[in-house]
Order: C-alpha cells, then sequence, then structure tokens
C-alpha cells in the first residue's frame, strides 16, 4: 500500500483552512435524478452535515483515485463497479477540491456504519437545499447541480 501522504490542513490563499496537503477529493453518486449523501458524525470536521463520502488527496493519487479510495472507507462503496460521469473543480489556485460525479449499481453500496458515518441516503436533486449541508459542499451545490443537469438531464 502507498504511502499516505495528504492528510494535514493547509491555510489557503482564500482565507480558509482546507483538509489535504495536496488537495481533496469526494464521489458523488447520481441516479435517475437523486444524488446520495453521507451524513457526517457530528464529531468530524463540520459534522452532522450532509455532504458527499471524500477526503484529503495524497501526492501519488489522482482525483479520481482519491474520491474512489474515500467512498470505500467511508460508506462501503465497491470502487470497482463505479463509472465515471464528470467532474467539477474548485481550484483556490493553491488548493482544490476535485468532485467526481458517477454512477454504480446498488449492489455496490455495502454501507455500515462507522466512525465518519452516521447514516446515508439517496435525495432528489430538488431537495438538497432543504438539508443542513457540509459548508464546502453547500458553496459548491449551485455549480455542481448545474453541471448534473448536463449529464442526461440530471437523471444520470
Amino acid at each position: 500500500m502507498a504511502q499516505r501522504d495528504g492528510d494535514g490542513w493547509i491555510n489557503c490563499r482564500c482565507g480558509s483552512q482546507h483538509w489535504g496537503l495536496h488537495g481533496a477529493a469526494g464521489l458523488l453518486l447520481v441516479e435517475a435524478g437523486k444524488i446520495l449523501l453521507q451524513h457526517r458524525a457530528p464529531w468530524v470536521h463540520s459534522g452532522d452535515t450532509w455532504g458527499i463520502p471524500g477526503g484529503a488527496r495524497d501526492s501519488h493519487e489522482t482525483p479520481l483515485e482519491a474520491a474512489l479510495r474515500e467512498a470505500n472507507e467511508e460508506i462501503g462503496l465497491n470502487v470497482d463497479l463505479v463509472t465515471q460521469r464528470g467532474e467539477h473543480r474548485d481550484d483556490h489556485g493553491d488548493w482544490r477540491y476535485d468532485t467526481i460525479i458517477a454512477t454504480a449499481p446498488s449492489h455496490a453500496l455495502l454501507f455500515e456504519h462507522n466512525h465518519e458515518t452516521i447514516d446515508l441516503r439517496w435525495f432528489l436533486i430538488d431537495e438538497i437545499t432543504e438539508l443542513t449541508l457540509h459548508p464546502s459542499f453547500a458553496k459548491s451545490w449551485p455549480k455542481v447541480s448545474a453541471l448534473l443537469l448536463g449529464i442526461e438531464g440530471g437523471a444520470a
């Protein structure tokens, strides 16, 4: 197994602190006008919010590799069954977050509660703004949701 060297905080020139010394990535699963969101445990950074599984990218990983690794760790996703459909990059110059948009068959999800995730649920795209979202996901949601509309009219 390759060394994990991405964990840590970076002081971004945008004025915020971000997790991931080499940036971060997450996986947004879509299916028939719905997206899969993770209810983050209260004790994690920006906890008790809804977002996508994701985290720090290691120096040797592509955004896709990092997003798949994190989804496997946090929600038990069989990453061999995932098909990438798109990507949104929130680039700050010295730090970035890549949202990988993908599909996977329902049997690819083997979720069990863990220390980072207390629930996992499919939501209609129209319901997302009613949720208490992870602050960074909330900020990127308008651009990500617009991108979703371009992927088979939002029904990927």
